[in-house]
Formats: structure tokens, C-alpha cells, sequence
């Protein structure tokens, strides 16, 4: 691994060959904050992607463009006179010592979940209103979920014994049905549905499972037997779409054992 000395290097020549690009590139010089943040963002779930692969070269690559993106803003931050490299390093130094009371401070935890207690509790003290205010609006729901339980958690609005949580799937599960049976408002179903969803992102984050991860898994699992299913249909000159539903129930075990 480098040397501290080798990585202030590196990332000097970040910000040089940044400086470069926006000087001497055409297209460097017409982004803007706004015009880089699908990029940032299609950029973000590539790294997502190359993690649930556990692909070390594909996230090292997609890690340096982010790293890009981030000297990018800083760069154009510094173009506004609103902020420079520096501020975006120095900030988020401030604010971790600020957080972390128990390493750069006196202050004494025994666990993890103490440390996320305390973290919430101070964001307070930083002036945010609600422990939801972290909350990006944007998240994508099933995160979004997650990520306000593990908030609410942070303050003691958890339940006592994870197990107690199954009572709550089962009785939203039971709800649906009712609902879907025997319900005549679309609002309304979907509102159960949406219940029953929030209730087993609860139940995955109590058993330490990433609901997010978990269900991306799947998609792939489906994708990759259904693929084959595709695939076994064409070599044997048929089209799924006369298939029978039991026909392509065999294909599909055989997929599962593959």
C-alpha cells in the first residue's frame, strides 16, 4: 500500500489534471453543478453495482470517478467563490471529530449502538430539527425506509425484542388481504402494500440484513434463471408465450439447481 506522503501526491495530481480539464476541454468547461449530478448519480449506483459483485477492480475504477466528481464540484465551488477543496476536506474533518466524541474527545461508549445514539444526539446540537432531517428526499423508497428506522432506532423508537416484530408483518399481511378482497379504493390498497413493505424493511434491518441488497440479489437470481428459461425455449424452437405454465416450471427448476 502507499505511503500518507504517496496518496497527498496523488490526489495533488487529481487536482492538477483537474485544473487542466477545465481550462483546456471543451466539455469540462460547460458542466455545471446541475449537468454533473445525473452523471454523479449513475456513477454512484455503478459502485453499488461493483460492490454486490465484490469486484475489488471495478470498485478501485469506480471509486476514482467519484473521486472526480467530487474534485469536479469543489472546482466549480472554488469558479463561484463559494467554497474550495479545501472547505469540502476541512468540513467533513470538523464535523467526524465533531461526532466522535469517544475517539478525539472523553466521552465513553460500549457498543456500536451507543455510537449511533450519540451521533444522532449531536446532530441535534448541530441545529437539525428532527432526527429525520438527514433524510435525503430523493432516496429511493425501500433505502429511504431503512434508512428512517435506523434514525428513529438511534432515539429508543425501536422495538423491545426483534421477534416482536413478526407480529407486526403478520398483522399488516393480514390487513392486505382484507383490503385487496374486499377493498374498492386503489388509494387505500396501496397504502397496506406500502405498510406491509415498511414492515419487512423493519424486520430485515432488526436481523442486520440490507433490504436494498437483498432484494437486488434476487432481481439477479430471477433475471439469471429467467434467462434460461428464455434461452432452453429457444433451443427447443418454442415460443414461452405457448408454453405452458407447468412446461416452463420444469425449465425454471432446472435453472434453480444450476
Amino acid at each position: 500500500m502507499h505511503s500518507t506522503e504517496e496518496k497527498l501526491k496523488a490526489f495533488e495530481r487529481l487536482l492538477v489534471v483537474m485544473d487542466e480539464l477545465r481550462e483546456k476541454c471543451p466539455w469540462d468547461r460547460e458542466q455545471t453543478l446541475e449537468s454533473l449530478r445525473n452523471l454523479t448519480i449513475e456513477e454512484t449506483y455503478e459502485l453499488a453495482d461493483a460492490i454486490i459483485d465484490q469486484d475489488l477492480v471495478e470498485i478501485r475504477k469506480e471509486l476514482g470517478d467519484l473521486m472526480l466528481h467530487i474534485v469536479f464540484y469543489s472546482k466549480i465551488g472554488s469558479e463561484k467563490g463559494a467554497f474550495d477543496v479545501a472547505d469540502v476536506l476541512n468540513g467533513i474533518c470538523d464535523k467526524l471529530v465533531f461526532r466522535h466524541p469517544h475517539v478525539f474527545g472523553d466521552r465513553k461508549v460500549k457498543d456500536a449502538v451507543e455510537v449511533l445514539e450519540n451521533w444522532e444526539e449531536l446532530k441535534m446540537k448541530e441545529g437539525n430539527r428532527s432526527v429525520l432531517s438527514g433524510v435525503p428526499v430523493s432516496l429511493p423508497a425501500m433505502i429511504k425506509a431503512h434508512r428512517i428506522q435506523d434514525k428513529v432506532r438511534a432515539v429508543g423508537f425501536d422495538w423491545d425484542e426483534r421477534e416482536q416484530v413478526w407480529d407486526k408483518v403478520t398483522e399488516e399481511i393480514q390487513e392486505v388481504k382484507h383490503e385487496l378482497t374486499n377493498g374498492q379504493e386503489h388509494e387505500k390498497m396501496e397504502e397496506e402494500i406500502g405498510d406491509l413493505l415498511f414492515s419487512v424493511i423493519n424486520a430485515a434491518r432488526l436481523y442486520n440484513v440490507e433490504p436494498e441488497t437483498a432484494l437486488e440479489r434476487t432481481n439477479r437470481k430471477f433475471m439469471h434463471r429467467f434467462k434460461y428459461l428464455e434461452s432452453k425455449a429457444q433451443k427447443m424452437n418454442r415460443s414461452l408465450k405457448e408454453m405452458s405454465l407447468e412446461e416452463m416450471e420444469a425449465i425454471w427448476q432446472e435453472a434453480k439447481s444450476i
